[in-house]
């Protein structure tokens, strides 16, 4: 497959798998010994994990004959985070974080909550698509634009979210009631909103 009319993918761009889940570009590398072009790229979800792929295979189109209910052309797609993405966060939206308004999602999240770590292409089939609250959260450029963010999720926090967003700060919350882990992120993140402040002050 020819893919040459493509644009090769750069460093902190962002492409979405056929399945559903969202990566970033850590970068584009030769291979030492064949001259091979490699893509690395990193989860935005779990353990963040890092990955390595031919770049034919990275910009080659979705086996239509073995997936043949996927719509995208291509097995990774760029997304355009320049997008206005405020329509799916606006929907029930809450600043409320009591036990009684996360119930609900919690109870919804279920067997959603978890993902397969292996190669991207050895993933179930099961659609989880890319959370928006994920995708802002990561593109805020301050901890203070980050705390905005989670003050407007409300109660569409559930353990998975919890446990990506405080994996891209490198920190671990602890197991518990999702309005207790979710109050302890938002602690989190304005305790680095502080040192933030304080650094610019300098």
């Amino acid at each position: 497959m020819d893919n040459t009319e493509r644009k090769a993918p750069a460093p902190g761009e962002k492409f979405k798998h056929f399945k559903n889940k969202l990566y970033q570009i850590v970068a584009v590398a030769t291979h030492s010994e064949t001259g091979e072009k490699l893509v690395i790229y990193q989860a935005l979800y779990g353990d963040f994990e890092v990955y390595a792929r031919p770049l034919d295979m990275f910009m080659s189109e979705v086996d239509k004959a073995k997936y043949p209910d996927v719509k995208q052309k291509y097995r990774f797609e760029r997304i355009d985070l320049s997008k206005d993405l405020s329509n799916d966060l606006s929907n029930g939206l809450s600043e409320d974080s009591s036990e009684d308004s996360f119930k609900k999602t919690s109870e919804d999240a279920g067997e959603t909550a978890k993902e397969n770590h292996a190669d991207t292409d050895a993933n179930s089939d099961e659609n989880t698509d890319v959370n928006p609250i994920l995708i802002h959260f990561l593109e805020a450029d301050t901890f203070k634009e980050k705390y905005e963010v989670l003050k407007n999720a409300g109660q569409n926090i559930d353990d998975q979210l919890v446990d990506s967003l405080a994996a891209s700060m490198d920190v671990v919350i602890e197991d518990g009631p999702i309005a207790k882990r979710f109050d302890e992120l938002k602690m989190c993140v304005r305790t680095r909103e502080r040192f933030e402040t304080d650094r610019f002050r300098n």
